[in-house]
């Protein structure tokens, strides 16, 4: 159905489908609906679980992502992927790596018998991260492969994806919690987004795939060779974050969530940011989606090990 696609592409606005931005608000604001900023305050409290974290997320993930996606892209599939393609893809890379998780790690904690509560301090303070630490770091490494970034639409998509829906989801629980209490907030307002999340989620696919049918169909490989260094970092910070937090004897409640928030990604913000400044059929959508396929099974696999390594820590 090619006119779908077509008619869809008349709503944008500077190269934003406004179709997909609703969806994209419909997937991140239920997630920040869970950010509890008053958690920041106990910060001090155990602060290695945290430092694994920041230094894992900020000053390692961006950088490997980079390398290994590199080195498979230029070098290793050098023969399979054109140069452009290949540019494309190592872009929508980067975005993956420069976002670390914030939303689905409350799922891969919950699985883990992680700490809900440091959780939520991991995760409130990477929220905070991101609005200073996303966009110079984006920018510094696809600047390193000469991919032109516009830095105001870097910074637009920023606000538009993670601070308005931030600010709308603390806005939204100040104003709940005053009205029916914390009790009512967490227990029945919250789970009333659940399915919102999904369908968001889903419907974003939907239309993305739509966008990228024809390349997909041409060249189906190259969702593979995508999915193969995106699979490689995953495990590669899942294992640097992991093995250091039992290095330091950290709890094993407190490690799981660690290591878990470094080795997924905040693809609700790749995709939009993706989308943003290069467009919805640009390689660099496709590989923050084939992010998204990925993300789950890897994930659940480290959900395995994480549950069978207990005895490995305190």
């Amino acid at each position: 159905m090619p006119d779908v696609p077509a008619f869809l592409s008349r709503f944008e606005y500077s190269s934003v489908s406004i179709p997909v931005a609703i969806l994209i608000w419909l997937m991140i604001y239920p997630m920040m609906l869970k950010v509890d900023f008053a958690s920041v305050v106990n910060v001090g409290k155990n602060p290695k679980g945290l430092i694994v974290t920041w230094v894992t997320n900020w000053l390692i993930k961006p950088f490997t992502m980079y390398a290994i996606a590199s080195l498979f892209f230029f070098v290793i599939f050098k023969g399979l992927i054109p140069q452009e393609l290949a540019l494309g893809y190592l872009a929508g890379a980067v975005l993956l790596g420069a976002a670390p998780c914030t939303a689905m790690v409350f799922v891969w904690s919950y699985l883990t018998k992680g700490d809900a509560n440091y959780t939520l301090v991991q995760v409130a303070t990477n929220d905070l991260i991101i609005l200073v630490a996303f966009t110079p770091i984006v920018a510094l490494l696809l600047g390193l492969s000469n991919i032109s970034v516009p830095w105001m639409t870097l910074f637009l998509s920023v606000v538009l994806f993670v601070v308005i829906p931030l600010t709308g989801g603390w806005f939204t629980r100040v104003y709940v919690t005053r009205k029916r209490g914390k009790d009512y907030y967490e227990n029945a307002f919250i789970p009333k987004f659940r399915n919102i999340t999904i369908i968001g989620l889903l419907l974003t696919l939907v239309i993305i795939f739509s966008f990228q049918g024809e390349i997909i169909i041409e060249n189906p490989l190259n969702i593979l060779l995508i999915a193969i260094p995106l699979s490689l970092q995953t495990f590669l910070i899942f294992s640097i974050a992991y093995g250091w937090a039992r290095a330091w004897k950290l709890r094993h409640n407190i490690a799981a969530p660690a290591a878990m928030i470094g080795a997924s990604n905040f693809f609700e913000l790749a995709v939009a940011v993706a989308i943003s400044l290069f467009g919805l059929t640009s390689p660099a959508a496709l590989a923050t989606i084939v992010g998204v396929l990925v993300e789950v099974p890897v994930m659940l696999i480290l959900v395995a090990i994480v549950n069978r390594t207990h005895h490995w820590f305190p």
